[in-house]
């Protein structure tokens, strides 16, 4: 936690692409700062291979896409790139979440990458939804629960918390509430960022101050 956010959650995702690992990107404006430092910090990602926790079902080139966000802050930066799995959001999301499943079938996240929103969500995982019950795909269609509104594609619950090391990154006053909520209190539904923890490996919150406000407060 503190004010060096970014450059903490840099040298983890470093760590990740030079251990040749499967990466599980999030999207929104945080973790642009994070790429772009680790993109600095390591140009060769040829080793690892690129997923997305959650996408947003519009073309990769809309401002919406979490695939462009990547693209912009890691891959038309960096001298080797890596393998790249994008969610084929041409295909609509049932179609788009069934192919992403099935493609992900044998693959084990070495680091997943998540944010936490104002609602406690995280991923495309809204709360009190009804895709928080899956527990047999990996990847399924989901609703949004806030802006942008338009369908998604999600990585599910159990997938999420197989990965080595479970990565939260939040940042920002309007999220400590949440952050209180999904790190200082029982998992519950109507926190969905709460009941995503590492179950074999590590799992790593890094906050800003001011996300960190409630724990701090309540500590």
């Amino acid at each position: 936690m503190g004010g060096n956010w970014a450059g903490e959650a840099a040298d983890l995702l470093v760590a990740a692409v030079r251990g040749g690992g499967h990466i599980a990107l999030s999207g929104g404006s945080t973790p642009r700062p994070v790429h772009e430092r680790a993109a600095e910090i390591e140009p060769d990602w040829s080793r690892c291979e690129l997923w997305w926790g959650d996408e947003r079902c519009v073309p990769h080139e809309d401002l919406r896409s979490n695939y462009r966000l990547a693209r912009e802050s890691i891959l038309d930066l960096v001298a080797q790139p890596p393998g790249v799995h994008p969610v084929r959001t041409e295909h609509g999301p049932e179609e788009a979440a069934l192919a992403y499943d099935q493609e992900l079938d044998g693959v084990e996240l070495d680091l997943a990458l998540l944010g936490v929103g104002p609602d406690g969500h995280t991923a495309s995982l809204f709360p009190q939804a009804s895709t928080l019950a899956e527990r047999q795909r990996r990847a399924i269609a989901a609703e949004a629960g806030l802006e942008p509104f338009v369908p998604r594609v999600t990585m599910t619950v159990p997938y999420l918390s197989a990965a080595k090391v479970v990565l939260f990154l939040v940042v920002g006053a309007e999220k400590a509430d949440a952050v209180a909520r999904a790190f200082d209190r029982p998992p519950s539904p109507a926190t969905p960022a709460g009941l995503i923890r590492s179950r074999e490996g590590r799992t790593v919150a890094v906050l800003d101050e001011a996300a960190a406000a409630r724990l701090q407060a309540a500590g």
